[in-house]
């Protein structure tokens, strides 16, 4: 019998269309002798979008971090698009946490985009490199496509300092998008955004997940305007994390057992969840997780 060769190429898109974006197993952060979490189990797969939640200093951006291969895991193990966090790095597009442009900013958003082809240095303003007329072509050619990707084509060439927070939210997605990730990591993109462009930007998302199978991670700290839009939830709170469902883990009976208090989670009429307990937990899932 004749058998055939498989392409190693074909071998690799086949294992990594199946093996997870992110995995971590009983995985354990401390920094300045103060442990941040431990024993988390996570998987991501592929095209997934997933919002990590929970209140503030709870280490969501610690393992964000952990992911990148910033920080070690003082145990346990991770792998990242099949292998160490920081080899992954040229294959993952990271939007920090939101930072203000000044209205009189004259950077077109269009130029924005383009800082983003330096992908290992995430979006810090250097020029880029100049190569051959094929190549600037080509860089062109992807800079066009994300941004109608994320629907910012209208207002690309107007300075970013005139945008309104929506407007540079998208074309900072755009930016993380360039290089053409296989993970996505958006540290807070709701932040300062009022409820219609919280809405869009979570719409947008999933849209980017749906089309070019980015896997995606997004810290936030309300999950309402996510939840018409996620696959699943990692949720910390006391050190530990708990990953699924939204229906699964954001109820009272998980969330008491993550904080160590009683914690009650409720439905407001309008589908919003609501969340009741101790200060540390948030008596509405948002806001800063504000008692």
């Amino acid at each position: 019998m004749t058998r055939t060769r498989l392409d190693p190429g074909l071998r690799r898109s086949r294992r990594e269309a199946t093996e997870p974006a992110v995995a971590l197993r009983d995985a354990a952060v401390r920094l300045g002798g103060r442990e941040i979490f431990r024993g988390v189990d996570i998987d991501v797969g592929r095209g997934e979008f997933i919002a990590v939640l929970g209140p503030n200093g709870a280490g969501k951006s610690t393992l964000m971090r952990a992911i990148l291969g910033l920080v070690p895991l003082s145990s346990g193990s991770a792998r990242v698009l099949g292998g160490p966090p920081a080899q992954a790095r040229g294959e993952i597009g990271y939007l920090p946490q939101r930072r203000a442009f000044d209205h009189g900013m004259r950077v077109r958003g269009v130029d924005l985009v383009r800082l983003g082809l330096d992908g290992a240095r995430w979006g810090v303003p250097l020029a880029v490199s100049s190569g051959a007329r094929d190549r600037r072509r080509a860089e062109r050619s992807k800079v066009t496509e994300v941004i109608e990707l994320v629907g910012a084509g209208a207002y690309a060439e107007r300075p970013i300092g005139e945008l309104s927070g929506g407007e540079q939210q998208r074309l900072l997605i755009a930016q993380a998008l360039v290089r053409e990730p296989r993970l996505l990591i958006l540290d807070e993109p709701l932040d300062s955004l009022d409820l219609p462009n919280q809405a869009t930007v979570a719409a947008l998302v999933r849209r980017v997940c749906t089309s070019t199978g980015v896997a995606v991670l997004l810290v936030a700290h309300d999950v309402n305007p996510l939840l018409a839009y996620l696959d699943r939830v990692i949720y910390l709170a006391g050190g530990r994390a708990m990953a699924g469902a939204v229906d699964e883990v954001i109820t009272g009976p998980r969330l008491s057992a993550l904080y160590g208090a009683p914690i009650e989670v409720l439905r407001a009429r309008d589908g919003r969840l609501v969340v009741v307990g101790q200060p540390e937990a948030p008596h509405h899932h948002g806001h800063r997780h504000e008692a």
